[in-house]
């Protein structure tokens, strides 16, 4: 289970080392994508190849449908975690998260996030204040 939130640095050569407890669980190759909110999404092999099946069996003959699939499909790169549990961020992906020097890896259970450390701040402080009602919201619906 990937769990937790840490601040890290993006080197010269945009690498971003993942946390130690993570790097036992994602292995040697993940799936980095554009993921929601202006962060990046990291997935383990297992954990990309489910997601991208069910992308891959959305309705063609919906337009919603097909650009989330091209949004999530078209932006993902493989990326090998090297031996001192670094990966790659690519410039396309680095650009679209608006990553600087600073950056903030967040576990989300299943994946990894990986957000500019200002606007993971901004976003936490705003679903911060708004915890109380999403909570209600989940509890009409029995997910807690």
């Amino acid at each position: 289970m990937l769990i937790g939130e840490y601040v890290h640095t993006l080197d010269d050569k945009k690498r971003v080392s993942l946390p130690a407890k993570f790097r036992r669980e994602v292995g040697k190759k993940v799936v980095i994508t554009n993921g929601l909110d202006k962060c990046l999404f990291v997935y383990t092999m297992p954990q990309w190849e489910k997601l991208a099946e069910k992308l891959s069996e959305l309705p063609l003959g919906r337009g919603d449908m097909r650009g989330f699939s091209r949004f999530m499909l078209s932006g993902a790169y493989e990326a090998e975690v090297d031996s001192l549990g670094r990966v790659l961020i690519p410039d396309s992906l680095k650009d679209f998260a608006e990553l600087k020097s600073k950056i903030v890896i967040a576990g989300v259970y299943g994946r990894i996030e990986i957000w500019n450390e200002k606007l993971w701040g901004e976003y936490k402080a705003n679903i911060g204040k708004q915890a109380d009602l999403l909570a209600e919201k989940l509890g009409e619906v029995g997910a807690i």
